[in-house]
C-alpha cells in the first residue's frame, strides 16, 4: 500500500510540474496559446531584418525629408501584404533646419570649428556629402552671441553647485559642457537659468571616443570629428509639436505664434566633436576643474572664465513639415474593440541603423509573422495595431500628435502600449507598467539568449547580480525618451519598452556613423538579438491579444511603489542629516580651515533646514490597497463565466488611468500626474511617484506635501476601483 501510494505521489508530482501554466490563461487554453507562440518564433527569420534595414538606412531619413516619406509608404505597403489595414497619418509640425552655424575662438587666439565630420574607408554611407544633415540641436534658439567661456562639466545641476562653491558665476558668459550626464536639453536650461547667454556641448572622448575603444572605423567608438545631434526640445515642459501643446498638429489647427512657445531654448546650443571642442578647452584659465569634471584630453582641465572668448551664432530655417505616421490593423477575431498597441519610430537624425531601424525591423518581422498566422486562421483575439512612428528625435512627436488626435477613442480601447527603439546585443532590458511585470518576466523566462542558449531572463539576472543587485526580475520606471511617452503620461495607458543591449557600445549616437555597415560590425553581426527582440515583443503581443484575462498583477504593482515610497522617506532623511552637518560645518569654520588658502574658495553659507513631511496618508492608503489586491489576487479567474471574464477585462483595460491625476505634475502642465515620470534631470527613468521625489528635490516642502495629498488622493480611488472588481467577480 505504502509503494502504491508513493508512485500515485510521485505521478502526481512529476505531471503537476511538467504542466505549463501561462497568466491570463485557462487550462484548456495554455497548450493552444503554446502552440501559437512556437508557431510564430519558427516563422522569424534572421535575414528579413538584415535586408529591411539596408532597404531603409540607405539614405538619411529625418522628418520632412523625400526618403523618410518612401520609408513610410513602403512600411505600409509592407503591413498590406502581410493582410494589416494599414494606413498613414500626416502631422504639421514645425522643424528647424541650420543655415548658418558658426563657432570662433576670438581671443586670446583664434580657431574656426570645423562643425564636420569626416567621412570613413570602407563605409560609403559616412560620404553621402550635402544629403547629409548637419550636426546641430534642434529647437535650439537662433542667436549671435560672443562671450567668455566657461566649463561646467555635465551641465547638470550638482556642477553649478560646485561652480558657487569655487565662486564662478556663467551670467553673461558661454558655456561648453560634456554631453552625457542627463538629458542633453537640460544642459541649455540649466545655463539660460544660470544666466548663461549660449551653450556647446561636445564629446569628450573620455565617455564614447578613445577613452573607451578604438574609433571609427577601426573601432565603435566616436572618432574625433563625430557629433551627436538631438534635440534640446523643453521636453519636460511638454513633448511633441512646440506649436501646438496639449492637442494635436493637424493641418488647420491654430498655432502659437513661434516667440510664444515655451518649449524652445532661451539661448543658442551647439553640439561640436573634441576635435573642436580642444581649442577651446585648451584657451580657458583660471581654476583646475575637480578631478571628476576631467575628461579623456590631452590637457588640463581649466574652468575659467576666459581668456577664452568664443563667438556663436546660429540661424534656422523654420517651416512646417509633414510627420507621417504608419498605423497597421489587424482586427480581432472576438474583442475587436480592445486593442494591443506595438510601435517604433522610422525617423532617424542621419540614416539611423542603429537608432532606430535596427527596432523597427524587429517589430516588421513581428508583424509578418503574426500576419501569415492570421492567414491560416490564427487570428489573435484582440485587435493588433502596429505603429511606425515619424518624428520621434526632434521630440516625441509623431507618437504625441496620434494621442492627443485619438486619446479618448485610445484610452477606451487600448489595452497596452509596447515600445522598442534601438537594439543590439547583449542583455533583455525591459521597463514598463509594474502591473505587467509578472507576464513580461514569465516571457522573459521562455525566449533564449542567442549567445549563451539559456533564458534572457536568467541572463539579465547574471548580469544584475553581478552589477551588485538581487536575484530579481523587475521592470524599471519609465521615464521618458521614446515613444511610450505619450501613452503612459498623458493618456494613462499601461506601456511597456523594450530592448537588448549592454554588449554593443560604440560612439555612433546621432552622427552621420549609424549606419548599416557600422551596426553590422558592431552592433548585432547576425540580427541574433534582433530575432530574440521579435520574439520577446511578440509574444507579449500575442499574450496580451489572446488571454482569456488581461495578464496584470496588482501585487508587483504594489511592492514597487511600497519600494518607490520608502526610498523617498530614507532619501529626505538623509537630505536631512546633510544639512545639518553642513551648517554645523559653516559654524565652526570648518570648510575654510579645510580649504587650500592660495585658492580663494568661496566660504560656503548655511541652507535652509529640512523639515519633516508627512507622509503618513500616502501610507495608511498604501496599506488599505494591499488588502484589496490581496483579496483580489486570491481570485480563480478560470473558473469565472465567459461573461464575467467579458466584464472583468473591460475593467482592467481602465486600471493604468487610474494611476493618473488631472492635476499634473509640478512645473509640467501638459503630462498627468503619474507614478512614472520623466526623469530629465538624473536620466531617464529614474523618477518615480514623481510629483513627490521633484518637488522635495527642488526644496518646496509646501508642493511635496501638495503632491503627497494628490497621490493619497489617486491611490484611495485606486483603492476603490479594486474594491469594485472584487465585488463584481464574487
Amino acid at each position: 500500500m505504502k509503494q502504491i501510494l508513493t508512485t500515485l505521489f510521485l505521478i502526481t508530482f512529476l505531471t503537476g510540474f511538467s504542466q505549463k501554466s501561462i497568466i491570463g490563461f485557462s487550462v484548456e487554453n495554455t497548450n493552444k496559446q503554446l502552440q501559437l507562440e512556437k508557431s510564430f518564433e519558427e516563422k522569424l527569420n534572421a535575414t528579413n531584418l538584415d535586408q529591411w534595414m539596408q532597404k531603409m538606412a540607405a539614405e538619411p531619413h529625418w522628418v520632412g525629408t523625400e526618403f523618410g516619406e518612401k520609408n513610410a509608404k513602403w512600411i505600409k505597403n509592407q503591413f498590406e501584404s502581410w493582410g494589416y489595414d494599414a494606413k498613414i497619418e500626416t502631422y504639421q509640425i514645425l522643424f528647424p533646419y541650420p543655415t548658418e552655424r558658426v563657432l570662433e575662438l576670438t581671443g586670446p587666439n583664434k580657431y574656426t570649428a570645423k562643425l564636420t565630420a569626416v567621412p570613413v574607408e570602407g563605409d560609403p554611407f559616412t560620404a553621402q556629402g550635402d544629403a547629409l544633415l548637419p550636426s546641430y540641436n534642434a529647437f535650439s534658439t537662433d542667436g549671435d552671441v560672443e562671450a567668455e567661456l566657461v566649463f561646467v562639466n555635465y551641465g547638470i545641476p550638482k556642477d553649478y553647485e560646485e561652480l558657487e562653491k569655487l565662486g564662478i558665476s556663467v551670467k553673461g558668459k558661454i558655456v561648453i559642457a560634456k554631453y552625457q550626464g542627463s538629458w542633453r536639453g537640460i544642459k541649455p536650461k540649466l545655463a539660460a537659468e544660470k544666466g548663461a547667454i549660449g551653450c556647446i556641448i561636445y564629446s569628450d572622448p573620455e565617455d564614447d571616443g578613445y577613452g573607451q575603444g578604438d574609433v571609427y572605423p577601426k573601432g565603435a567608438y566616436k572618432n574625433k570629428t563625430g557629433v551627436q545631434r538631438g534635440s534640446v526640445m523643453d521636453m519636460p515642459t511638454y513633448p511633441g509639436d512646440v506649436l501646438t501643446p496639449g492637442y494635436a498638429a493637424t493641418k488647420d489647427a491654430k498655432r502659437l505664434d513661434r516667440k510664444d512657445a515655451p518649449t524652445i531654448t532661451k539661448i543658442p546650443v551647439l553640439p561640436i566633436s573634441y576635435e573642436d571642442a580642444l581649442p577651446l578647452l585648451s584657451a580657458l584659465d583660471g581654476t583646475v576643474a575637480p578631478e571628476s569634471w576631467r575628461g579623456g584630453l590631452p590637457i588640463t582641465y581649466h574652468i575659467g572664465p576666459g581668456p577664452a572668448k568664443v563667438h556663436l551664432k546660429l540661424a534656422f530655417d523654420w517651416k512646417l513639415v509633414p510627420a507621417h505616421n504608419v498605423i497597421a490593423t489587424l482586427k480581432g477575431s472576438e474583442f475587436p474593440d480592445q486593442w494591443v498597441m506595438r510601435g517604433n519610430h522610422h525617423d532617424a537624425w542621419v540614416h539611423g541603423a542603429n537608432d532606430p531601424i535596427s527596432g523597427m525591423v524587429a517589430l516588421m518581422e513581428e508583424a509578418r509573422a503574426i500576419g501569415e498566422l492570421a492567414k491560416k486562421g490564427q487570428k489573435p483575439k484582440r485587435t493588433l495595431v502596429f505603429c511606425a512612428w515619424d518624428a520621434e528625435e526632434p521630440g516625441l512627436i509623431g507618437s504625441t500628435e496620434w494621442v492627443e488626435d485619438h486619446k479618448k477613442e485610445l484610452q477606451e480601447k487600448v489595452v497596452a502600449y509596447i515600445n522598442t527603439d534601438g537594439n543590439g546585443r547583449g542583455f533583455l532590458g525591459a521597463g514598463g507598467s509594474h502591473s505587467l511585470q509578472a507576464m513580461v518576466s514569465e516571457v522573459a523566462g521562455t525566449v533564449l539568449d542567442p549567445q549563451t542558449k539559456v533564458s534572457v531572463k536568467e541572463r539579465r539576472i547574471a548580469a544584475n547580480m553581478v552589477n551588485g543587485g538581487d536575484d530579481s526580475f523587475e521592470l524599471y520606471a519609465l521615464g521618458s525618451g521614446s515613444d511610450y511617452t505619450p501613452f503612459i503620461q498623458h493618456a494613462g495607458i499601461a506601456a511597456l519598452n523594450l530592448g537588448f543591449g549592454g554588449e554593443n557600445g560604440g560612439g555612433e549616437y546621432h552622427t552621420i556613423y549609424d549606419t548599416y555597415p557600422h551596426y553590422k560590425r558592431f552592433k548585432d553581426p547576425e540580427f541574433a538579438y534582433g530575432v530574440a527582440l521579435a520574439n520577446t515583443a511578440g509574444l507579449i503581443t500575442l499574450r496580451l491579444a489572446n488571454a482569456d484575462v488581461l495578464p496584470l498583477n496588482f501585487s508587483q504593482w504594489h511592492s514597487t511603489v511600497s519600494r518607490y515610497l520608502t526610498e523617498i522617506i530614507n532619501e529626505t532623511e538623509s537630505m536631512r542629516k546633510d544639512v545639518l552637518k553642513h551648517n554645523t560645518m559653516v559654524e565652526k569654520n570648518t570648510y575654510q580651515l579645510a580649504a587650500d588658502p592660495t585658492k580663494h574658495i568661496k566660504s560656503p553659507t548655511k541652507k535652509d533646514r529640512v523639515p519633516y513631511i508627512d507622509f503618513s496618508p500616502l501610507q495608511n492608503e498604501l496599506v488599505l490597497l494591499n488588502e484589496s489586491i490581496t483579496e483580489f489576487e486570491k481570485t480563480n479567474t478560470a473558473v469565472l463565466s465567459s461573461k464575467m471574464r467579458n466584464e472583468l477585462n473591460k475593467k482592467l483595460m481602465k486600471a493604468e488611468h487610474m494611476l493618473t491625476s488631472e492635476k499634473g505634475l509640478p512645473r509640467r502642465p501638459w503630462f498627468k500626474h503619474q507614478i512614472y515620470a520623466p526623469g530629465f534631470y538624473t536620466g531617464y527613468g529614474v523618477k518615480t511617484l514623481p510629483g513627490v521625489r521633484e518637488a522635495i528635490e527642488q526644496k518646496d516642502w509646501k508642493e511635496a506635501q501638495e503632491q503627497i495629498e494628490i497621490l493619497t488622493s489617486t491611490f484611495k480611488s485606486f483603492n476603490t476601483f479594486i474594491k469594485e472588481m472584487n465585488a463584481s467577480i464574487k
